[in-house]
């Protein structure tokens, strides 16, 4: 058997012996494995929150964000027939299953895909605001090996595939979005509810959101 293999079910078995000897965590962990994706959709609203009085281009990353999480989980779709690992509890009969069962592929984790999509794009807005969804990320991928319903390598995987997906969608099209949002802006409606507070602010003539990329390579967004 594959080195790797053999890893990933022993901290699969690891992990589902720690959950068989803390039934007390049972139920709330549960509950975030199935809704926490409701925290990440209101953190996605926070991003917009925030940039909406920023530069065009904070405006532009927390556009995105939301869109890459959909774009990877999207592309995730036919990576999982592609592999079409079967689920911990179909391989595994004896395993502690917390998770309802279901017929979708096990690899990568679709919740571990949105999660690490949702904080990479975060952190092209704020750094602390993305801090906070890279822990609920991990939290988020921790508690889907934690029901059995994924392996250790299906959310890990899951995570760097929808951080990477997040980040090469904002390097490829940045400048259409900046420009996007620059042109929603001029329009009196929208100028309304999303101006640049920031239009005045300059620092050797480069605007403040340009600023950012400059001085970080197009890393993350200011906290």
């Amino acid at each position: 058997m594959n080195p790797l293999r053999t890893l990933d079910d022993q901290l699969m078995l690891a992990v589902n012996t720690f959950a068989r000897h803390t039934g007390w965590l049972h139920a709330p962990v549960l509950a975030y494995a199935t809704y926490g994706v409701v925290l990440f959709a209101l953190l996605l609203l926070g991003g917009v929150l925030l940039a909406r009085h920023r530069s065009d281009r904070d405006l532009a990353a927390a556009g995105w964000a939301p869109l890459g999480m959909l774009l990877a989980v999207a592309v995730n779709q036919p990576v999982g027939r592609l592999v079409a690992e079967a689920r911990p509890y179909a391989a595994h009969p004896a395993l502690l299953r917390l998770a309802d069962p279901t017929k979708d592929f096990s690899f990568p984790s679709d919740h571990a895909v949105m999660a690490g999509a949702v904080a990479a794009g975060l952190l092209l807005v704020s750094r602390r605001l993305g801090l906070v969804a890279a822990a609920a990320a991990v939290l988020m991928a921790c508690s889907r090996v934690y029901i059995a319903a994924h392996y250790p390598w299906d959310v890990a995987a899951g995570l760097a595939f929808g951080a990477l997906v997040a980040v090469a969608g904002w390097l490829l099209l940045r400048r259409p979005l900046i420009a996007l949002v620059a042109w929603l802006r001029s329009r009196s409606g929208v100028r309304a509810v999303f101006a640049d507070r920031t239009a005045g602010a300059s620092y050797g003539g480069v605007p403040s959101g340009a600023q950012q990329d400059l001085a970080t390579g197009e890393g993350a967004g200011r906290a």
